[in-house]
């Protein structure tokens, strides 16, 4: 039941491609482990559980490790996109671009041109 319950972050964590990826339902508590590529992967779990479970669910463990700490998360450029949008899904706010052009200069001359399909880093703020 518990599982069924938190279905929603497992298939979550499939989309995310979670890696070492493993759930065990133990008295009523349902326990799950992974590594997320990045911290903002590990974010977006914790935010579907606890849209599930509350602020402290008590019926779920979560042991989320992230691969790479030396970004918040990596972002692959779509048409229509500007650093200001970028900076708002991930920060919710749209003048942190500076940061994300900051982190981006080896790839970036000017924050108003961004190509669809670069490889942006996200930096940790």
């Amino acid at each position: 039941m518990v599982k069924a319950k938190y279905q929603d972050v497992l298939d979550l964590g499939e989309q995310l491609n979670i890696k070492d990826g493993k759930v065990e339902v133990d008295n009523d508590k349902l326990k799950v482990w992974g590594t997320a590529a990045t911290q903002y992967e590990k974010n977006l779990l914790w935010d579907k559980i606890k849209e599930i479970g509350g602020e402290n669910p008590s019926d779920i463990m979560a042991d989320i490790k992230v691969a790479d700490e030396s970004v918040y998360a990596r972002h692959t450029v779509k048409s229509g996109e500007t650093l200001g949008k970028i900076a708002k899904h991930y920060y919710g706010d749209p003048m942190k671009y500076k940061q994300i052009f900051e982190a981006n200069t080896n790839i970036l001359k000017n924050p108003d041109l961004i190509h669809p399909d670069q490889e942006l880093v996200i930096p940790n703020l």
